[in-house]
């Protein structure tokens, strides 16, 4: 079976699986008039369309991470010898007795037989597959055994057994000690990602003896050139969303299957070969080469603002509060010193030396995740405050972010200023129904929808995309939440990315492989890119000529601009009048699609179409397909 008849297979099960929903009951096509006021209404939050990250479905290592073979380290419990196979007549083996460092705790050992003559190594066949494209790499290994002259690094097509790099470097190695050695090399693009990583030796050189490889990585080009730095083809499609902030390191990640094995700010800094990686909440292990420095340069440059979650004494196998919390509110602090703390600060000090001399700009602490869930409900006010009090008496201007909204699980009276964290998966109808959630909320609680998404959650582990019935009601979502920013200061769209041969949650806002073009944005990903590039810093009073439903909006302006969002929530072609008094021309930005349409995997059969329009009068009149999506901009 194809590739894509694969995928269209998924497609075709999971709609068996409850994926299709009712279809809303629409109006006869009519017009709909809006005037969109050109002063008046409420400021909007310059935050507002942003992103969750954490590493799930190898959205981290394997993919936004640059870093492309897998178990490169031998992180973790459960991999044993996957990615690994021998090249030539050797045997190889995982080899405790020899660490490569403190934290990365075996190396590989290659067993050379007598009378060897050839080449021979080991390969690393990457995360189901290594892309090779038409691109400089980077590539390097520690090293430890009696070996002087050529190391041989290719890159080859696992069937094929083309070679489409190869790279010689001489090195000296001895028994004493791991030595780390680095190559750069060119390589020309392989057809699909069936491609494995080599490392091989002048077997004759070992013959009857054996050498030790240690902490292998290889690098495509990396997102602003950064050493250990993102994947620059997957970061500069997430760039073009033009988001405002990061939230980050989860999510569920975060909170580990144990309190140990939580995610530890301090085993995620310095150099990658010191950090010991542990096991995830999301069913494989974390390397930790995307840390904590990492996601702060990843929002410094794409400009984003990092919201910054630590963890609140809540792990899925127990829960510490009190005294025995303690130790672990001092580990935030010590966090936050390293973040922001100057050179004569301890941790301050460590930062600077891993390479980061100024502090960095923490606004936004999030205290846990999910904590009105898995148990943390009844502890998390005496947590939450315990935390809030240490943070907020050395950091004042720091915005502190409770992990959830519930009544119940938060602390009486909030402090003043606590934002609220709200997350939503639901179906489409029940999406469209929450549009009005926070029309009528205090005007006093700034509110964040920290995580959001349509998915079929009658099915969680199964393996489906978005479409535009689910795309759509994510936008009455929006819109809704966009009328109503100025409570709602953030909303991040969630999960991100996902490899699409290590699904675990689904779907994401696009996904990959390691075949060349695999990147795919969905329908979801076309609506956040429209949105969050195309919003105004005023909410504008609108007057229609009929309710909502199955036609939304929203208008924004800033000093050049008016933006009026629009979204069709039905099966009905809705003809839209806008009226914005002295304006003569603008863009029409639209994505539309029939109900269960969407981009599958190599295949972008739907995204955003762009149309300028002109208007003398100021009155555009807009044609919305049935279940289309839209952005008004009008200069």
């Amino acid at each position: 079976m194809s590739m894509h008849s694969r995928w269209k297979s998924a497609i075709c099960i999971a709609s068996t699986l409850n994926f299709i929903y009712a279809v809303a009951k629409d109006s006869s096509p009519a017009n709909v008039t809006l005037d969109v006021a050109t002063d008046g209404g409420n400021k909007s939050s310059s935050l507002l369309y942003g992103i969750m990250f954490e590493e799930m479905d190898h959205s981290g290592d394997g993919g936004i991470h640059g870093q492309l073979l897998q178990n490169n380290g031998f992180q973790g419990s459960s991999l044993g010898m996957t990615s690994y196979a021998p090249v030539g007549d050797v045997d190889i083996t995982r080899d405790t007795s020899e660490p490569v460092s403190e934290a990365i705790k075996s190396s590989l050992r290659v067993d050379v037989p007598e009378n060897t003559t050839e080449y021979v190594g080991f390969a690393n066949t990457g995360y189901k597959g290594v892309p090779v494209t038409n691109s400089t790499y980077n590539s390097s290994f520690w090293m430890k055994g009696d070996y002087t002259g050529k190391v041989n690094l290719q890159l080859v097509g696992s069937k094929s057994g083309k070679v489409y790099a190869s790279h010689n470097l001489t090195v000296n190695s001895t028994t004493s000690q791991f030595v780390q050695f680095k190559a750069s090399f060119n390589s020309t693009q392989s057809p699909d990602g069936d491609n494995e990583w080599h490392l091989t030796f002048d077997g004759s050189k070992v013959a009857g003896d054996s050498l030790n490889f240690g902490y292998i990585e290889l690098f495509p080009p990396t997102y602003h050139d950064r050493e250990n730095g993102l994947r620059d083809d997957l970061a500069t499609v997430l760039e073009k969303t033009n988001f405002t902030f990061l939230r980050f390191p989860g999510g569920n990640n975060i909170e580990g299957l144990q309190v140990d094995s939580r995610w530890k700010w301090n085993t995620t800094i310095g150099p990658p070969v010191d950090r010991p990686g542990r096991e995830s909440d999301w069913f494989y292990p974390n390397t930790d080469a995307l840390g904590l420095d990492e996601y702060l340069w990843w929002c410094e440059d794409m400009q984003m603002t990092p919201i910054l979650a630590v963890w609140a004494g809540k792990s899925y196998g127990g829960i510490l509060s009190g005294s025995d919390l303690k130790p672990y509110v001092e580990d935030i602090m010590n966090e936050l010193e390293y973040l922001m703390g100057d050179s004569e600060s301890k941790w301050g000090k460590m930062r600077i030396e891993n390479g980061r001399k100024k502090p960095w700009n923490i606004e936004y602490v999030e205290i846990g995740n999910e904590d009105d869930l898995t148990g943390g409900c009844d502890t998390y006010p005496e947590r939450f405050n315990q935390i809030y009090k240490a943070i907020h008496k050395k950091y004042p201007d720091i915005t502190i972010i409770a992990s959830n909204g519930d009544k119940s699980c938060l602390p009486s009276p909030v402090p003043k200023g606590v934002i609220l964290d709200l997350h939503l998966y639901r179906k489409p109808d029940d999406f469209v129904a929450l549009f009005d959630e926070f029309d009528n909320k205090p005007r006093d609680q700034p509110l964040m929808v920290g995580e959001y998404g349509c998915r079929n959650t009658t099915h969680e582990r199964g393996v489906y995309w978005s479409f535009m019935q689910g795309t759509c009601s994510e936008a009455v979502y929006m819109i809704g939440m966009e009328r109503n920013s100025d409570i709602v200061k953030m909303a991040a769209y969630a999960p991100m990315l996902e490899h699409f041969g290590y699904v675990a949650w689904s779907p994401t806002m696009y996904g990959f492989n390691s075949s060349p073009e695999s990147i795919t944005p969905s329908t979801s990903y076309f609506l956040q890119q429209m949105f969050a590039s195309n919003k105004g810093d005023t909410v504008l009073p609108v007057k229609s000529s009929t309710e909502f439903g199955p036609l939304y909006w929203v208008a924004t302006k800033t000093d050049s601009q008016y933006y009026v969002k629009l979204a069709n929530y039905g099966e009905d072609e809705q003809n839209v009048i806008i009226k914005i008094p002295k304006t003569k021309s603008g863009t029409l930005k639209m994505l539309a699609g029939s109900q269960y349409e969407g981009n599958l995997p190599y295949s972008v059969n739907l995204e955003t179409k762009y149309t300028d329009i002109v208007q003398v009068e100021g009155n555009y009149t807009i044609k919305m397909p049935p279940w289309a999506i839209a952005v008004v901009a009008i200069e």
